[in-house]
């Protein structure tokens, strides 16, 4: 159709986002449809505008880009960990709806997600992660120190929802602590969106409300 869809995943550690990624990309040509999990930035980055390095990487006509955390670092990991100041924290709150705004209003079809994992099911993947041959290159100094910071992170987390949550572009809420759930749900919503040839509603299926919906109030406490 020659849409650019851009798909946000955002959520504590060890909440899903690469296993939904992989599992929403896992069918599409890979020519098109294209990860972006960025490192921390360089020095050069640092002294640009906040969101630029992350624009670079927006997808062109036909393409189908996801991103694994995103410009959201500043809302949740950044001030609950230090790495920005309190006046940067609040000045991105203020100006991503305007930015998120003028995305929108390009045309580029647009979602946010945040899978919401709860604590004790946090920690028993910390701790598969984490005694597990494949899987412990995963588990890092960060994901340590978030374990002690549940709190800040969920007030960063409350904060974010509130001030980012719009109309034009909008939170859904992904309940994760079922992986396969969560994946379908996900994959469900991009589809019940995007209006597409063939696209059979029956076999879409209704969205499952246990699992997935929209906004601050869906978030588990």
């Amino acid at each position: 159709s020659g849409n650019r869809v851009l798909i946000l995943f955002e959520g504590r550690d060890a909440a899903g986002k690469g296993g939904t990624i992989n599992a929403v990309r896992q069918y599409m040509n890979p020519r098109t449809a294209r990860n972006v999990a960025l490192p921390k930035p360089t020095e050069t980055e640092t002294g640009q505008w906040y969101y630029q390095r992350y624009i670079t990487h927006f997808p062109t006509r036909g393409e189908f880009v996801t991103f694994d955390r995103s410009w959201y670092n500043r809302a949740g990991v950044e001030p609950v960990m230090g790495f920005c100041t309190p006046g940067q924290h609040k000045h991105f709150l203020k100006e991503t709806p305007r930015f998120e705004k003028m995305i929108v209003g390009d045309g580029i079809r647009f979602f946010k997600f945040w899978l919401d994992v709860s604590q004790e099911m946090q920690l028993k993947r910390f701790h598969d992660r984490r005694h597990s041959q494949l899987t412990n290159w995963k588990f890092s100094p960060m994901d340590i120190a978030g374990i002690a910071r549940w709190d800040d992170y969920t007030r960063m987390r409350d904060l974010m929802l509130e001030e980012t949550h719009t109309e034009h572009a909008p939170w859904t809420v992904v309940r994760s602590n079922d992986k396969r759930r969560a994946r379908i749900e996900t994959i469900r919503h991009v589809l019940l969106t995007l209006d597409y040839a063939g696209r059979d509603l029956d076999k879409i299926g209704k969205p499952d409300g246990k699992i997935i919906g929209a906004g601050p109030k869906q978030v588990m406490k």
